[in-house]
């Protein structure tokens, strides 16, 4: 009974969490700015690798 019951709630949660996402993305869309917010994601997305695989590199070295 327990599991229907937190089943349910996700459920419902996560109804309420991609509406909420799908009128932000309307809005974003109609703006024109959809394409700012992706590259900005991007260009996190793309500073974050760089800087995990850099730090990888020096770890490799220290192990030596």
């Amino acid at each position: 009974m327990l599991n229907k019951i937190i089943c349910t709630v996700a459920f419902l949660l996560t109804y309420h969490l991609g509406f909420s996402q799908s009128v932000l993305e309307e809005t974003f869309y109609r703006s024109g700015k959809i394409n700012v917010v992706i590259a900005v994601i991007l260009v996190i997305l793309v500073g974050l690798f760089v800087y995990l695989f850099r730090l990888n590199k020096k770890i490799d070295q220290l192990k030596k």
